[in-house]
């Protein structure tokens, strides 16, 4: 992902609307995501991807913030779960490979702004 902003559509609660922007490479310049429930108790968000210039059907994920079971000290693991129907055209391996490429960069991501922030 290159960069994402909310569209002012929802605000930035459960139902806010963002575009996002891929970086090359991926098959796709932009997605608009919904959020559908952010749950900070529960450290739960789930999105579901409602347009943008891929192939990506019904696509929603959960991701989910837990404490690591292997590890006393202060680690969490990010799990990320998704359904996304296969469209027409398309085989389930090449919507598999680009979904986890999405989710892979995201989590990457994720992991490198944690470490910064953590000093």
């Amino acid at each position: 992902m290159r960069s994402s902003g909310g569209s002012g559509k929802g605000g930035e609660g459960k139902g806010s609307v963002r575009d996002v922007t891929f970086v090359s490479g991926f098959p796709a310049d932009f997605s608009t995501e919904r959020l559908e429930e952010l749950d900070d108790e529960s450290h739960v968000m789930v999105v579901s991807i409602i347009g943008g210039n891929h192939r990506l059907v019904n696509y929603k994920s959960k991701t989910t913030v837990v404490a690591s079971p292997e590890d006393v000290t202060e680690k969490t693991v990010v799990v990320e779960s998704y359904v996304v129907d296969v469209p027409e055209g398309n085989s389930e391996e090449d919507t598999i490979f680009f979904v986890d490429n999405i989710i892979r960069y995201n989590l990457t991501s994720l992991a490198k702004l944690t470490k910064k922030m953590m000093g």
